[in-house]
């Protein structure tokens, strides 16, 4: 009996002694101090942020991701205009540097007087589209036309006849209509103009730069957006 009680006593004062100590923690839940410290994964690492840096870092919101994308948004087109045949071929040489290949084009600007008069149907949008146009007007026995493919704002129109009056062109139309052809148009065609003009496509900021540094040496140029 005396041995049991003994022995009690022990266990129960080793307890006191692991409580004490912290080994067995706190029925609050929150361990020793020390112990606590030396169980945190880095401890001697921890730092404390001031606010204003902490408000700093979340400043950066999702939302400003689409706007820094479209700021690195390529152009669409860049035109740069009004040079004369001479200039127009130094700019070309100078541009032979920056290797641009099809992006590059170059055309006359349109002139203010008219040259003739073009019977034709408007643009159908792809080859595809103007042939099947072109296989209508075969089925109403129209064989005289012609499919425009070249780069103007007629790409993929229909030609029925270039004329130098409006009163022939009106009569060619008139003819046309008699035949079936109820989309057909006359609009006046304008000489072309003296002065050139280039197009430049895909074109980010870098190259733009690039482009006006060289468009600089030719004063009586513009540089503008285009389609």
């Amino acid at each position: 009996m005396l041995k049991f009680i003994f022995w009690s006593l022990l266990a129960v004062n080793a307890a006191l002694f692991a409580y004490g100590r912290g080994y067995l923690g706190h029925f609050s839940g929150n361990e020793h101090e020390p112990q606590r410290l030396l169980n945190q994964l880095n401890a001697d690492k921890l730092a404390i942020v001031p606010a204003d840096k902490a408000n700093a870092a979340a400043v950066v919101t999702p939302a400003a991701a689409p706007e820094a994308e479209a700021k690195a948004a390529p152009l669409a087109c860049v035109e740069i205009t009004s040079f004369v045949l001479a200039d127009a071929r130094r700019f070309e040489h100078q541009l032979e540097a920056l290797n641009l290949g099809d992006r590059q084009s170059r055309h006359n600007l349109p002139g203010s007087e008219v040259s003739s008069y073009i019977v034709y149907i408007p643009p159908q949008g792809s080859k595809e589209g103007a042939d099947k146009k072109a296989g209508e007007l075969r089925a109403l026995g129209v064989t005289n036309y012609f499919i425009m493919s070249d780069a103007s704002p007629l790409r993929w129109g229909i030609s029925l006849g270039v004329f130098k009056t409006e009163g022939a062109a009106q009569n060619q139309l008139a003819a046309l209509m008699k035949q079936g052809v109820r989309t057909a148009r006359v609009a006046p065609r304008y000489s072309g103009s003296k002065l050139l003009a280039f197009q430049f496509r895909e074109v980010d900021p870098e190259l733009k730069a690039k482009l006006e540094k060289i468009r600089a040496g030719f004063p009586n140029t513009e540089t503008r957006s285009c389609k």
